[in-house]
């Protein structure tokens, strides 16, 4: 067995980092993927594909989710009459989609609008950190389900709901050479200090042979950041600021050396990948039987279709500088290259990165974030991604989806350097592609961006719409631990007016 040795903290999964990951995992947080391998040859379920409208059209969903909350009102619920406490520092930018003006740190995103579906009108009442509830079909979530992925109580993330569908589908899809499920540009909730892995992008019921299958990021960090951690100021290397044109992302890796890891018995500077191949060529050489599953996992780790999607390296200099040489932009074209290559769902966490409460959390020094860190990686990364798509001819079969957990209090608080607090009134999703009606803005909120005047959605309908999009029937059911029968969306309710 190859295993991988370092801190001795206790993961999500009740395992510790010292003993997880091993020649069949793939994650941070307990993928293996023999076992997901196994769990796809069980017998296939009853299956159901109504028609509708749009139904089936998207042919894959990349998922771009901002952790920490991204502020409506600095995106694109401007609003430009309300008081100096409400419309803050930024002023707004007209943008190709008309009725729809953005921040004016968006100067690329306003190019690309007229492509775009913007919803202003999203809530829900649970203003916490809740990707779990904002990502899956759970009724209702609270702070220790937020703070303990193993909570009992979760539902399955959408993209582990989409690769086990898709293995009920056509049981073959295990052999793809590109999986289903997979999630940049780090294992989730894992480059943060001082607390413990938060819920979000797992399995729950369907067990952890669906949980994503989650990349690493190797290159030169080149951005820096200064961040609040209590009352003290740090300097961060920061790499959603920049990094450098040797960025790429790894599948079935190791993260880039550091003192907290080590291997055990083997060369330090080899990769978990040549481990795996050493190990598939003694096996082919006559070592003792592998199952069938684990020489697949072999198959699939050594993949070169996954190898070279993840190798953005490959891109010409200038189309990667379209999306910007940051960790979210690379990632964003990380994850075009993996549905051009046959992937189903990607999703990418703009993540918190060395301090917790950083990523787009910003209870202080919002305006100082948002300037040099938060929105100019988002506007380059999101406007190169549909821009690319449309040059491509994918964008009416790729659906993009910006989502985050909730959104900002309209007032801005006295924190230092000002600050936006958690707020889930009222915010803002992005959607577009892959059935999705361009250049349409649903719903309107009040004149300081905090409560809904009409047009309510729900987050399940968010997740309902992009369930139909991708032709799943909104009626199939998934079975829980106890044997319940349960809907794939059950609060649920189809976005009719924003497909095209």
């Amino acid at each position: 067995m190859l295993r991988v040795l370092g801190s001795p903290k206790t993961l999500c999964d009740g395992v510790t980092r010292r003993e997880m990951l091993t020649a069949g995992s793939l994650s941070l947080l307990g993928l293996s993927l023999p076992d997901y391998l196994r769990a796809a040859a069980q017998p296939q379920s009853q299956w159901t594909t109504p028609p509708g409208q749009r139904f089936g059209q998207a042919k894959s969903c990349i998922l771009l989710f901002l952790y920490g909350a991204a502020s409506q009102l600095e995106l694109a619920d401007q609003k430009p009459d309300a008081p100096v406490e409400i419309r803050g520092e930024l002023g707004s930018i007209r943008s190709s989609l008309p009725g729809c003006d953005v921040c004016e740190l968006l100067p690329n995103t306003s190019r690309v609008m007229h492509n775009v579906t913007v919803i202003r009108t999203v809530n829900h009442k649970y203003p916490i950190h809740g990707a779990a509830y904002a990502t899956s079909s759970v009724p209702e979530i609270d702070v220790p389900m937020e703070l303990n992925p193993r909570d009992p109580r979760h539902w399955p993330f959408i993209g582990s709901v989409v690769s086990y569908l898709e293995q009920q589908r056509d049981p073959s899809v295990i052999r793809k050479p590109v999986p289903d499920n997979l999630a940049l540009p780090f294992p989730f909730s894992s480059r943060r200090k001082g607390e413990v892995p938060r819920a979000g992008p797992y399995a729950a019921f369907l067990g952890s042979a669906y949980n994503p299958q989650f990349t690493d990021f190797r290159g030169t960090i080149t951005g820096k950041m200064r961040k609040s951690l209590r009352a003290d100021d740090i300097i961060f290397d920061e790499p959603y600021v920049g990094v450098g044109p040797d960025c790429t992302f790894t599948l079935g890796e190791t993260a880039t050396p550091s003192a907290e890891i080590t291997l055990d018995r083997l060369n330090k500077r080899k990769s978990l990948l040549e481990q795996f191949e050493n190990a598939r060529r003694q096996h082919d050489l006559g070592s003792p039987q592998h199952d069938q599953f684990r020489e697949m996992a072999y198959a699939l780790i050594g993949s070169e279709q996954v190898r070279q999607a993840l190798d953005v390296t490959r891109e010409p200099l200038k189309q990667r500088e379209e999306y910007g040489l940051t960790l979210f932009g690379q990632s964003a074209l990380a994850a075009r290259r993996l549905v051009e290559a046959g992937s189903k769902f990607v999703t990418v966490f703009w993540d918190e990165y060395g301090l917790a409460g950083s990523g787009w959390d910003t209870h202080s020094n919002h305006y100082e974030r948002y300037r040099k860190e938060l929105m100019p990686g988002f506007d380059k990364g999101y406007a190169g991604l549909i821009a690319d798509l449309d040059r491509r001819g994918m964008l009416d079969e790729t659906l993009v989806v910006v989502m985050t957990e909730h959104g900002r209090t309209p007032r801005i608080n006295k924190a230092n350097g000002g600050g936006r607090d958690h707020w889930s009134r009222a915010y803002t999703t992005l959607m577009a592609g892959g059935g999705i009606a361009r250049g349409r803005v649903i719903g309107k909120t009040d004149k300081i961006g905090g409560d809904v005047l009409d047009r309510p959605v729900s987050p399940k309908d968010l997740l309902a719409t992009i369930y139909h999009l991708l032709g799943y029937d909104r009626e199939t059911h998934l079975v829980d631990l106890q044997k319940r029968p349960l809907p794939l969306v059950p609060n649920g309710q189809l976005l009719t007016d924003a497909l095209a």
